[in-house]
């Protein structure tokens, strides 16, 4: 097959990346932060029956199986030859870094400000794409509306009893780091492969190289894997892996390929927020004035973040 055309599927083109979401892109992202925020309740099951480091290596192994069933079906190659390659290997890096920071934060710090500290991650991508990103300009309004959904969810998250360990500040900047790389995977996607590579190798790659780091986090911090499996534990890894690492990933990655990711990005504030509210309604949490107030504020700052002005034809 030709190497030279950027994508070398027979039915794809290079894609212009649009600076708004249109209404496809918005009820898109809906869908996914709901799939994702119905992700914690997931894990929440699995956990019960996997360790959760490993379970996150099963997930990644599963839907490159997935991908790789795809790309066969769809006669797509499954890996390139050039430089495109070394970029899918920096994408799986990054993304078995982030999850890294996410594991062993969690071992000192508490899950409650550790979804504070990972959603520090629109905030990368935006200031990123400011400075690395052609059209993706970081405005008063951007800053504005990013700093109010982050509040929001600061907001859904205060009160709660935190354990006040003395290396907590570990754990913390080890989420921050969290955040840090996986803005970054976000840039690092848009800035190199969004014209040169089919989405479903953004995919594979990602989850492909990230299975050896997260087998080796597991293997340090989880001297047992498997502690129960029933159907449930089982559903769960399904979702996990299939619904949610396969299928809404691909869709993720084909809106970074074709969209502003700094408008994207800060719509992922919804993720916690919907994994707080079925959390309610699913595993009996409390419904607090705090969710009430923080839902809204994630809301309007989302909606300042990806307000456009509209100029008038002449």
């Amino acid at each position: 097959m030709d190497e030279n055309p950027l994508y070398e599927s027979k039915n794809m083109t290079s894609p212009e990346s649009k600076d708004y979401l249109d209404l496809k892109a918005v009820l898109t992202l809906l869908v996914l932060t709901l799939l994702w925020g119905f992700n914690y309740t997931a894990i929440r099951y699995s956990n019960q029956g996997v360790s959760p480091v490993f379970a996150s290596t099963l997930r990644s192994l599963i839907a490159s199986l997935c991908g790789v069933l795809y790309c066969l079906r769809k006669g797509e190659r499954l890996f390139h030859k050039d430089v495109r390659l070394f970029h899918g290997f920096v994408v799986g890096l990054l993304f078995g870094l982030e999850f890294a920071c996410i594991y062993f934060g969690m071992v000192y710090t508490d899950s409650a400000r550790s979804a504070l500290f990972i959603y520090l991650a629109p905030f990368v991508v935006a200031i990123g794409a400011h400075f690395l990103l052609r059209g993706d300009r970081l405005t008063l309004l951007k800053i504005v509306g990013l700093t109010i959904a982050f509040s929001g969810i600061a907001f859904v998250f205060y009160g709660k009893p935190k354990t006040a360990k003395p290396t907590m500040w570990i754990g913390d900047l080890l989420e921050i780091g969290a955040a840090f790389f996986w803005g970054a995977t976000t840039l690092y996607i848009k800035r190199f492969m969004a014209e040169t590579v089919h989405p479903i190798h953004t995919f594979l790659y990602q989850l492909l190289f990230s299975i050896p780091i997260l087998l080796v986090v597991s293997l340090i911090l989880e001297p047992v894997w498997f502690y129960r499996v029933d159907r449930y534990v089982v559903a769960s890894i399904f979702y996990q892996s299939v619904i949610v690492a396969f299928i809404s990933y691909f869709l993720w990655f084909k809106l970074i390929h074709g969209y502003s990711v700094s408008r994207l990005s800060a719509f992922t504030f919804f993720t916690p927020i919907f994994g707080v509210l079925f959390g309610v309604l699913l595993l009996s949490e409390e419904f607090t004035t705090s969710l009430m107030i923080g839902l809204p504020m994630v809301s309007i700052g989302i909606f300042l973040v990806n307000w456009r002005e509209r100029t008038t034809p002449n």
